[in-house]
């Protein structure tokens, strides 16, 4: 938990779908950039935590897929996408992305992910403790958003009153104007489901908008050969065709980041995202969250059932096989 605050109408606690094995604990240095985004009146910056090097490198978590896509030439170049997370709490802990062990806030490993997938795309940061409207860049925006917004279950989602920040991600789902990743959930409950008396608010008002896609966990990449299952702690889809039909899962080997959570799903959906953008230039965000819905493979899940697994595994090579999407 990140804290109480009133984000939207009702009084909430405002939850970080975060990696449930990651430890907090304080780093010896205060990461620069982040706090520019957050300190002078400033809630969005460009900022990135990657190190600067001339080749990017296909890490063992990654899917192979985005070894390809990057050979073909698609790394997400001018593509933006916007992390709307943690970057200004003391909250933070360790894990490895495959460029050494690092301590940062859960928005900077959000961040770094994104960024690792679709290394030409512009990552900006938008730190959600502000309030403040998510502003969108030219050309195609993606918004990458692994945390949720939760309250005692039972209202309806048109009771709600949204702050500013909410309110503009949740507008730019219903008009297609950002793909709008959503981290699914870390209660092994439907989206939209009743968790601890509480429910997550924000996957409510996404259910049905034509530009969201909610993110659950694999174990690890699956293939025909070596079948994946959902991560035991990932939500699923559920029994509503509008979560089945927006509803993708990706493969999170904490095994080998130290990093599990849907938090870390929606990133690499953020990522391939960015990618599609990289190729279809021309394409609208609602055009390419439906390649990505319906591109995604069945064949390298166990027991495939849509109200657990919605859509299936994201595929980037499948979704980028089209020459134009529509």
């Amino acid at each position: 938990m990140s804290g109480n605050c009133l984000k939207f109408g009702i009084a909430t606690a405002l939850a970080i779908l975060s990696a449930p094995m990651a430890s907090a604990q304080e780093a010896v240095n205060a990461d620069e950039m982040a706090a520019l985004c957050h300190g002078g009146g400033l809630s969005t910056c460009v900022s990135a935590t990657i190190p600067a090097s001339g080749t990017p490198t296909v890490q063992r978590w990654m899917s192979s897929d985005v070894g390809a896509a990057w050979a073909a030439g698609y790394k997400g170049k001018g593509v933006t996408i916007t992390i709307v997370d943690d970057f200004s709490s003391t909250s933070r802990f360790s894990g490895n992305f495959g460029v050494g062990v690092q301590t940062q806030r859960h928005g900077e490993w959000t961040r770094e992910e994104a960024g690792m997938i679709a290394p030409l795309a512009t990552i900006r940061s938008k730190d959600f403790s502000t309030g403040s409207a998510v502003g969108l860049a030219p050309g195609l925006n993606v918004l990458n958003l692994s945390y949720g917004m939760y309250a005692k279950a039972g209202y309806s989602s048109n009771q709600i009153g949204w702050a500013p920040e909410e309110a503009s991600i949740i507008s730019y789902a219903i008009r297609g104007t950002a793909v709008v990743s959503k981290a699914a959930g870390n209660d092994s409950v439907a989206v939209g489901g009743v968790t601890n008396g509480q429910q997550d608010y924000l996957d409510l008002a996404l259910i049905g908008k034509p530009s969201a896609i909610f993110v659950g966990a694999l174990s690890t990449n699956g293939t025909t050969s070596s079948k994946a299952q959902l991560a035991w702690y990932s939500n699923t889809a559920g029994s509503n065709p509008l979560v089945q039909s927006h509803f993708l899962v990706v493969g999170v080997d904490g095994s080998k980041t130290g990093l599990y959570g849907t938090s870390f799903a929606a990133p690499i959906i953020s990522g391939y995202a960015a990618i599609i953008g990289s190729k279809f230039t021309t394409a609208t965000a609602t055009q390419i969250t439906n390649d990505l819905l319906n591109t995604a493979r069945t064949d390298t899940l166990v027991n495939y059932r849509a109200s657990v697994y919605g859509k299936g595994e994201a595929s980037l090579s499948r979704a980028l096989a089209p020459t134009a999407i529509r």
